[in-house]
């Protein structure tokens, strides 16, 4: 999940709403091209109204790219917040509502192969479609690769740290340029910034719409776990270090009142409490501060981040993922090499789309954050993403010198991700709304019902 690009699930979209934007996804063959040759393309994921400046930046990007294609006519859909949320993905794919091009997460590659939605765009993806193609992260294809077949072009990639309040700290005497390290060290400081009142959590944890599993897996990682055995057949997180990753949080929420009172937290809740200068720490991709700013009023200035921590010392891995756009099953080769075009403008291209910096720049849109992490290193793409990334900065980068001067192995996210996190989500919520908890036995349940669902898998 982000980012971060790490996957980010919005809470925020109303079960009133799906019905309609589910019918505005919907697409037909036939509304391919118009009677002047042209070629049209649906895309999803356009901004939702709220955030006028983004929304503001994608139309004008839509406009821009026509003119400079003027056989190509872009239709933008919005389906609110779906695009952050996994059972309302879910939702699309299996009511074969998604539009020509398609976001999606890494983690859902294997749940667009099971609908039969997408299509393989190897033979497509190319220089000659996306001119930085050659500077992308072999990796982050390898994700979207299936049977030697590449289903979804890459356009954010990210890995998490820890992300805390420098005004909190400063306020309950922490030392903001020397965020904790290991766990124990978060505890303590979650303690001093609680201790301020007013409702601020010290730290803040996910626990619903799959955000609490895809956090676990995270921490899992930091204390060198894996959720899943190395043939990928079974569960492998019931043990001392799963154990661990919920003991930690039951401290925090129950032996020490640091964590707030309020609970079942998405991806929004928690953005929303930080905005509002309520959370002194939480875990997350560096987007996430930027997501703090752009959509929830936040200060930029106010952020800043660190490695992930470990147990006894520098943590043993951290999660990384991302997203792409998949093409939908169907489209005509026109419609395929317009919509890699649309993306290599809007996503790929130093300089333009998410990469236009100099536009970002005085719209108080964070500007020099590390990432997104798309070309490979020594590439020239990410020369030049980097020198125009440095050039337009508008936040104090040495902000993310720590997270960037340690970092720590990435580890993906496992096969059948959000089916996972969804079981997950209950040991999460488990530890953080009953201070009677059994560990072992949310462990042990979680164990079981991802054995089944990898059962009735293979």
């Amino acid at each position: 999940m982000s980012v971060p690009q790490y996957r980010k699930v919005a809470a925020l979209a109303l079960a009133a709403g799906l019905g309609l934007s589910l019918a505005a996804c919907s697409t037909k063959s036939d509304d391919s091209s118009d009677a002047g040759g042209k070629v049209t393309i649906t895309v999803d994921c356009q901004p939702v109204g709220a955030q006028k400046e983004l929304l503001k930046n994608w139309n004008d990007d839509v406009a821009e790219f026509q003119r400079q294609n003027p056989d190509i006519v872009v239709k933008s859909v919005s389906v609110g917040e779906q695009c952050n949320n996994p059972p309302d993905f879910t939702a699309r794919l299996a009511g074969g509502t998604v539009t020509d091009v398609f976001y999606g997460y890494m983690t859902d590659l294997q749940q667009v192969l099971d609908s039969g939605q997408a299509m393989d765009i190897g033979q497509y993806a190319t220089k000659d479609t996306i001119a930085t193609w050659d500077s992308v992260d072999p990796a982050l294809k390898d994700v979207f690769t299936d049977g030697g077949k590449l289903y979804a072009v890459p356009v954010k990639n990210y890995s998490m740290g820890l992300i805390y309040n420098k005004a909190l700290f400063q306020r309950a005497g922490l030392d903001v340029n020397n965020p904790p390290k290991t766990w124990p060290e978060v505890r303590a400081a979650a303690k001093k910034i609680s201790a301020l009142g007013d409702g601020i959590a010290g730290y803040a944890e996910y626990s619903a719409g799959n955000t609490g599993g895809w956090h676990f897996t995270s921490l899992l990682y930091s204390q060198g776990g894996q959720v899943l055995s190395a043939d990928g057949k079974k569960a492998d997180f019931n043990n001392a270090m799963g154990k661990q990753v919920l003991q930690n949080l039951k401290d925090m929420r129950y032996g020490d009142n640091s964590m707030g009172s309020r609970q079942l937290l998405q991806w929004g809740d928690l953005l929303t409490n930080a905005g509002a200068g309520k959370v002194g720490m939480f875990i997350g991709a560096p987007d996430a501060t930027q997501a703090i700013v752009s959509q929830f009023q936040g200060k930029y200035q106010d952020w800043a981040m660190g490695p992930l921590p470990g147990q006894d010392g520098p943590a043993k891995a951290t999660l990384g993922g991302g997203e792409g756009y998949f093409f939908k099953k169907g489209l005509s080769p026109e419609q395929v090499k317009a919509g890699l075009k649309w993306l290599a403008y809007q996503k790929l291209t130093p300089g333009k789309g998410q990469f236009d910096y100099v536009r970002a720049k005085p719209q108080n849109y964070p500007v020099g954050l590390p990432q997104p992490l798309l070309f490979a290193n020594g590439s020239d793409a990410q020369k030049q993403e980097l020198e125009l990334r440095k050039a337009n900065a508008n936040v104090d980068t040495t902000n993310f010198a720590a997270f960037e001067a340690n970092p720590v192995p990435i580890k993906g996210e496992p096969r059948n991700a959000q089916a996972i996190y969804a079981v997950l989500d209950a040991a999460m919520s488990g530890v953080l709304t009953n201070p009677n908890a059994n560990i072992d036995a949310l462990l042990k349940t979680a164990e079981d019902k991802v054995n089944q669902l990898l059962a009735a898998q293979s």
